[in-house]
């Protein structure tokens, strides 16, 4: 796992061999964006800890949406050290194992990208503290919401934090190379409507579950790939 900064002091991203999360602070509280893969909680902890922050004081974990690759972890950093567990009320019984997983309809050229995500071990099923909907506040970030971004699933969502500009996507949008439409979405159309409404708030931070942080003409590099994304 990779531990790079975003934002120093306040934002810094893990990255796994497939898929990512966030680490914000607020002082000594700390967020945690999507978890992970279902190993990677030692990693996660470890990672906290080289910062000089306390993993007991992870009050939180949102969750973008349901898949292995961002809901792994979840339960067992939740379990360890108290933190709650966000996720929308329309991914939450997956994440939960009560519903399975969605199947995405796939381009031919996602099947075999597809067939490697599979790769990552599965999630166990894990409690939701916190089933969320569009516009709810998160509690962090200085006024942190939802933004519901459905598509890639159906209860994916956004977290905006507008006085900081940061923006995370999930995977309704990846940036391997340009910013672009997430791919393994369960309902292109409406995944597309969704990069258009999340590329309309003009964020200075993009924060993608699958490819670097974009920091520099972000808006106007979000707003053009939405804007030129078929359907």
């Amino acid at each position: 796992m990779d531990l790079v900064e975003v934002l120093p002091n306040r934002l810094h991203m893990l990255r796994f061999p497939i898929g990512q999360a966030y680490l914000w602070q607020d002082g000594g509280a700390l967020t945690l964006v999507d978890a992970g893969n279902a190993e990677s909680a030692a990693a996660i902890e470890g990672a906290i800890r080289s910062l000089g922050l306390l993993p007991e004081r992870l009050e939180r974990i949102v969750l973008t949406h349901c898949h292995r690759d961002h809901v792994g972890a979840a339960g067992e950093l939740a379990a360890r050290w108290g933190a709650r567990v966000l996720a929308h009320r329309l991914d939450a019984p997956v994440v939960r194992g009560e519903r399975p997983v969605p199947e995405p309809v796939l381009l031919d050229w996602e099947i075999p990208l597809y067939a490697h995500g599979l790769t990552v071990p599965e999630a166990p099923p894990t409690p939701v503290d916190r089933e969320l909907e569009d516009g709810d506040a998160l509690g962090f970030g200085d006024g942190a919401h939802v933004v519901h971004a459905p598509g890639h699933t159906d209860g994916s969502i956004g977290i905006h934090l507008p006085r900081h500009g940061v923006l995370f996507t999930g995977d309704c949008v990846a940036a391997v190379g340009p910013p672009m439409l997430g791919v393994f979405n369960v309902d292109r159309v409406r995944a597309i409507e969704s990069f258009r409404r999340l590329a309309a708030l003009e964020p200075s931070v993009a924060c993608f579950g699958h490819g670097d942080p974009l920091t520099v003409d972000t808006a106007s590099a979000l707003a053009e790939a939405a804007a030129g994304t078929p359907a």
